[in-house]
């Protein structure tokens, strides 16, 4: 009998573990055992055989000892939670491939026996560019996996209309082409932790009780109480200041929030969903002939008409499924175009005794835009800052602004604002005493803004080095003065700038990273982490094109030989990226 301390210690580990932790606990005590008498003073030589006997004693409880998990990823959390479950399989005796679908061979795929994959979805319902060549491999319907026995976990936002399609898609044409699914379908929202987990533990389960009469074990969907995920504050703004100078080609403005016990961290967004105007409240009313305060139930909720319109319902550049759904409700034929829902109803107007309860049934949300958080809780108590571009396009020779870029550019000083924090816990800051370069040009310094804040604010000892860029000097260079401060308070220990406007031939921050890329491959080689925000295309792609010239031409390297020193970063979370 254990004395009292010691029981109740173990009895809080126990009531602590779960399933597969209580197993892998099991195996290593069964090795212990199974080595011969157990005392306290036994050498730590023994610690090796005891953990291989564990981990023997773990298999043997394992019928399924051999399973193949893949990942489709954009920001990284799809690869946090795969590498995980790698982890807690191996912990119960199942040995784990792990492996990216960008890096999966396709031909691998009717061989499989047990495949899981962990998927999230981007845009409008479309697979992560990880994820593309696999999507399509499968949904060209030219083999079958009669073998294959798997199971998918999702990935998404409910804010967005296709929640999760990627994850359906993948599910339903595995299914199609002959697999059998083992454990259900799992959708997650942003936090996605708490559900992944109990999902991975029904694999685990399914595994270890492997099959029934020759056939696999299927496990039985359960019945889940409704989670709430998102938290949303109201914040008032306390200021909204345009950062370019007069004469600039650009609008970018720096809006500061209140945010009082609103928790957050440097590598952040907040998720904002935009209104629509009144002028086009009063449009959309004027058309369709609702009343405005009537009260109207949407998505599981009632609101009145004209709050409904304002805050809730997605009337800008309808997507081309709602375009036919309308089509299809007034009995005409559209054609597919950009349109707004105002013209839409000017245009071919309600007929045929619709009404606006119809039309609302195929309309979608708003869907939220996100924004990298440029502040730092140490620094900024109580307040959240963002850098916000004002977007401008043409339509059909119009010219149109950017929803949500809009909205937040007009608000004014008092005004409330509602958000959610948007968690990028792969986009994080290392220990204090490491080396960081980073690279924003445009709205992406918004990040590193609050990264030098914090380090700033902690006193980190770091070494910091930034690269930013923009169209001019003297109207574009955003955060200046605060830039140069912490260059010349030592906070930045370099600082390199790159406006593509000033000269003849355009300069961009790649041809500054390359001016200096014997000190930057030095920084990386001694382990400095390297973060990249801004946009996806093309910037991010040249980046990566001269960081990997960068590591050939001063590492004297072969291009397979710089390739693998950036996946070799990559893996190690030494280079990050927060591109859109």
């Amino acid at each position: 009998m254990l004395p009292e301390t010691k029981l109740k210690a173990f009895l809080d580990l126990v009531r602590g573990s779960t399933r597969e932790e209580l197993i892998w606990m099991d195996g290593y005590l069964n090795g212990m055992l199974s080595c011969g008498d157990v005392k306290a003073d036994a050498p730590n030589a023994r610690l090796e055989t005891q953990t291989a006997a564990a981990s023997e004693s773990a298999a043997a409880k394992a019928v399924v000892n051999k399973i193949t998990i893949a990942y489709g990823t954009e920001t990284g959390n799809s690869k946090k939670l795969a590498l995980d479950f790698a982890n807690r399989a191996k912990k119960s005796g199942v040995q784990a491939k792990l492996v990216s679908l960008d890096q999966y061979r396709m031909n691998d795929l009717p061989k499989e026996e047990y495949f899981f994959t962990v998927i999230s979805t981007q845009g409008d319902g479309e697979p992560p560019a990880a994820a593309k060549k696999f999507y399509d491999h499968i949904h060209n319907n030219g083999f079958k996996l009669d073998k294959l026995k798997y199971g998918v976990l999702a990935l998404g936002d409910t804010s967005y209309p296709l929640f999760c399609k990627t994850g359906e898609d993948v599910d339903n044409q595995f299914q199609k082409l002959g697999g059998q699914r083992i454990v259900p379908l799992q959708k997650c929202d942003t936090d996605y932790e708490g559900e992944a987990t109990e999902w991975f533990s029904q694999v685990i389960e399914v595994l270890n009780k492997g099959a029934v009469n020759g056939r696999p074990v299927t496990a039985q969907p359960t019945v889940k109480k409704p989670v709430h995920h998102k938290k949303n504050h109201i914040g008032t703004i306390l200021s909204n200041t345009n950062l370019n100078g007069s004469g600039s080609n650009k609008a970018t403005y720096h809006v500061e929030i209140a945010a009082e016990e609103v928790e957050y961290l440097p590598g952040d967004s907040i998720g904002i969903v935009p209104h629509n105007t009144p002028a086009t409240v009063n449009a959309i009313i004027e058309l369709t002939g609702v009343e405005r305060n009537k009260k109207m139930v949407y998505r599981g909720e009632e609101y009145e008409v004209e709050e409904l319109i304002t805050k809730k319902l997605n009337c800008l550049n309808l997507p081309l499924r709602v375009l036919k759904q309308y089509a299809d409700l007034i009995k005409q034929d559209i054609p597919d175009t950009a349109i707004d829902l105002v013209d839409l109803l000017r245009i071919y107007p309600l007929t045929n005794g619709v009404n606006f309860e119809q039309l609302l049934s195929i309309l979608e949300p708003i869907t939220p835009r996100l924004y990298s958080i440029a502040s730092s809780p140490e620094a900024h108590s109580g307040e959240i800052h963002l850098t916000v571009a004002l977007d401008n396009f043409k339509v059909n020779g119009e010219k149109k602004y950017g929803h949500c870029s809009s909205f937040l550019a007009q608000m004014r000083e008092n005004e409330e604002l509602e958000y959610y924090v948007h968690k990028n816990n792969i986009f994080r800051l290392p220990e204090d005493d490491k080396d960081i370069i980073m690279v924003g040009p445009g709205t992406g310094i918004a990040p590193f803004r609050s990264f030098l804040a914090h380090r700033e604010a902690v006193g980190a000892s770091g070494k910091n080095w930034l690269f930013f860029g923009d169209q001019h000097f003297t109207t574009d260079f955003l955060y200046q003065t605060e830039i140069q401060n912490w260059f010349q308070t030592d906070v930045l220990t370099m600082a390199n700038v790159a406006f593509s406007r000033d000269q003849q031939e355009k300069v961009y921050v790649q041809h500054k990273m390359m001016k200096h890329g014997a000190a930057l491959f030095e920084w990386l080689r001694e382990g400095a982490y390297l973060y990249v925000c801004g946009a996806k295309e093309p910037m991010s792609v040249d980046v990566e094109s001269t960081l990997l010239e960068i590591i050939r031409k001063f590492g004297d390297r072969s291009e397979n030989e710089a390739l693998q020193f950036l996946d070799q970063m990559k893996e190690e979370g030494r280079y990050l990226k927060d591109v859109y």
